[in-house]
């Protein structure tokens, strides 16, 4: 006899202390690395779990559209890093003054530095035309995948291994290093590797990019500008 949905429920209950302390621990000292990776290569089982806890993230009418790309060869991280760096002289070319002298100090060596890339993509032809949930919003698939990205990061930050997003590239020179499809969309290049050090605070804040925005002045109550209450910090 068939069961029914309702029979595939099970208890579900809060974490224990210990549990959600660990859960905000990684949420709260996540980062973005740029350069502190270790050459120590990561092994093919800790790969597979990072893999397997981005693949276990929700998405939209269960569309799963990501793939993850494993790019250990130096050669395609090579040219990646090339790709990366003529986009990256376009980026500083777009600042002016103060920001584009600060902008050039920032190292971004994680293509290089980092022992594993991973390419994470996003087919909007997964479900098919009509998609549960993307009905009204055809970018609901990418933002599936940002979900995606998300998990590996706070699995990454509790194994240890340190993650960082590159996004300053033509998606079109990707492509053709990594022989990706035309109607596919490249989401994020992560670098992972090992760590022993992090920035206590988000690196683009200690070196005075930007700050963190308060709380309070994101939170609206009921509508758009009307200031909260209650208990927001």
């Amino acid at each position: 006899m068939q069961s029914k949905p309702q029979d595939r429920l099970v208890a579900a209950s809060a974490f224990s202390t210990d549990e959600r302390a660990a859960v905000y621990r990684a949420i709260e000292t996540r980062r973005d690395v740029r350069d502190q990776f270790l050459p120590e290569p990561l092994p093919d089982a800790l790969v597979t779990r990072l893999l397997s806890a981005a693949h276990s993230a929700p998405s939209v009418g269960f569309m799963q559209p990501w793939n993850f790309i494993v790019v250990r060869d130096e050669a395609r991280r090579g040219q990646v890093f090339e790709a990366f760096q003529r986009a990256n002289e376009e980026a500083a070319s777009m600042f002016e003054g103060e920001a584009r002298d600060k902008y050039r100090t920032l190292k971004l060596e994680g293509i290089r530095k980092a022992p594993v890339s991973i390419c994470v993509t996003c087919d909007p032809t997964r479900a098919g035309k009509v998609v549960l949930g993307r009905t009204h919003n055809p970018r609901m698939d990418s933002f599936s995948t940002v979900c995606a990205v998300q998990n590996l990061w706070l699995a990454a930050r509790a194994e240890g291994v340190g993650v960082g997003w590159v996004s300053i590239f033509h998606e079109r020179d990707v492509k053709q290093v990594l022989g990706i499809p035309d109607h596919v969309e490249i989401v994020a290049w992560l670098c992972l590797g090992y760590v022993d050090k992090l920035y206590a605070e988000p690196e683009l804040a200690v070196k005075g990019w930007r700050q963190r925005l308060a709380l309070e002045e994101l939170v609206f109550s009921d509508a758009w500008g009307v200031k909260a209450t209650g208990a927001v910090p």
